[in-house]
C-alpha cells in the first residue's frame, strides 16, 4: 500500500490547466463583488468623517457659548466663525468656513462649508442652519454633496 500512495504521489507534477483557470475564475468573481462593496464602505466613512467635523464644530461652539456667556461675534472673515472656535476646536477637519447661530429653539445651529479632498473646492455645503440632533439625523450615506438641509 505504502509503494502504491508513493508512486501516485510521484507522478503528479501540478495543478492541470483546467484547476488553474477555474481557480482564477473563482478569485475574479469574489474581487468583482467585493470591490464595489469596498467602495461603498470608503464613500461612507468620507461623508462620516465630514459629519463629525461639522459635530465636533458645533461641540466647540457649545464650549465658547459656557465660557464667553455668548455666540461668536459677526465675522466676515475667512473661515467666519472658526477662528473664534479655534481655542476650542484642536484640529477644522475639513471645515473650511463655519458660521454659528441660534435656531427657532435656542439651539445652536450651524451653517458651513468643507473641502473634503483638500483640492480648494467646495465639496459639501450646509445651507440651511442645522443643530447637533439634525446633524445627526443624517446617514453617513446621505451626508454628500451640497445644499445640505434639515
Amino acid at each position: 500500500m505504502k509503494k502504491f500512495l508513493q508512486k501516485k504521489l510521484k507522478d503528479q507534477k501540478g495543478m492541470t490547466l483546467i484547476e488553474l483557470l477555474a481557480v482564477i475564475v473563482i478569485i475574479a468573481i469574489i474581487a468583482a463583488i467585493a470591490i464595489p462593496a469596498i467602495g461603498n464602505i470608503i464613500e461612507n466613512s468620507r461623508n462620516g468623517a465630514v459629519k463629525a467635523d461639522f459635530q465636533n464644530a458645533l461641540s466647540a461652539a457649545n464650549l465658547y457659548v459656557t465660557e464667553e456667556g455668548g455666540l461668536p461675534p459677526a465675522n466676515a472673515t475667512a473661515g467666519g466663525h472658526l477662528n473664534d472656535l479655534a481655542p476650542y476646536l484642536e484640529d477644522n477637519g475639513s471645515l473650511t468656513t463655519v458660521t454659528i447661530s441660534r435656531d427657532a429653539d435656542n439651539n445652536l445651529a450651524i451653517l458651513g462649508e468643507a473641502d473634503r479632498d483638500g483640492d480648494g473646492t467646495v465639496d459639501y455645503s450646509i445651507t440651511t442652519a442645522m443643530t447637533n440632533a439634525q446633524l445627526s439625523a443624517y446617514a453617513n450615506e446621505d451626508f454628500e454633496g451640497t445644499g445640505l438641509t434639515p
